[in-house]
């Protein structure tokens, strides 16, 4: 039941990171702080389509 999901940069919109979820016991989307290569700085990734 585990789907790959892609994590988008909140502040210039790339997909840098893709991880994968359980569907079935997190419905909503999933928010890290990593580090964006483009922004050169540790910004919020959020779950994309």
């Amino acid at each position: 039941m585990r789907d790959i999901v892609a994590l988008a940069c909140t502040v210039c919109r790339r997909r840098n990171y893709s991880t994968t979820k359980n569907k079935k016991k997190t419905t909503e989307r999933l928010e890290f702080s990593k580090f964006c290569r483009f922004c050169r700085k540790h910004t919020a990734h959020k779950e994309s389509k």
